[in-house]
């Protein structure tokens, strides 16, 4: 059982964002920017381009009004969408506000927030949905 698969069934918690009965988002509790959001199928998959073709489609279905929500939640000129798959062998995806493609880079340091401030940024998308 995978981190995710963990988070997905309550066993650590999270800052959900939605849920559905295939899919689950939550914030990355070590963004890159405040409202840095995971995408993960319920359906424990390592590589993402491994997922089955109707999940994949579905997830983006899944992800498109959490980005919309990101946008009118942070100042940003879009949602940016990556996958790097490496942490966790749990396919995903990362939603992240940005204004330039280094807003992306997963080798910069990382947020560190505290509780009260990654349960702010949830409400502050949850809103917004």
């Amino acid at each position: 059982m995978t981190l995710f698969s963990k988070i997905i069934a309550g066993q650590i918690p999270s800052y959900t964002i939605a849920e559905d009965d295939q899919f689950f988002a939550f914030l990355d509790i070590f963004p890159l920017r405040e409202g840095h959001t995971l995408i993960v199928p319920k359906l424990e998959v390592d590589k993402f381009f491994d997922v089955p073709d109707a999940y994949l489609a579905k997830m983006l279905l899944f992800a498109k009004p959490i980005a919309k929500a990101i946008e009118r939640a942070f100042p940003c000129d879009r949602c940016g969408l990556s996958v790097i798959g490496l942490e966790v062998p749990h396919a995903h995806l990362h939603l992240v506000p940005i204004d330039r493609a280094d807003d992306l880079n997963f080798t910069r340091g990382k947020l560190q927030l505290t509780p009260a401030q990654l349960e702010a940024v949830r409400e502050k998308i949850v809103r917004r949905l």
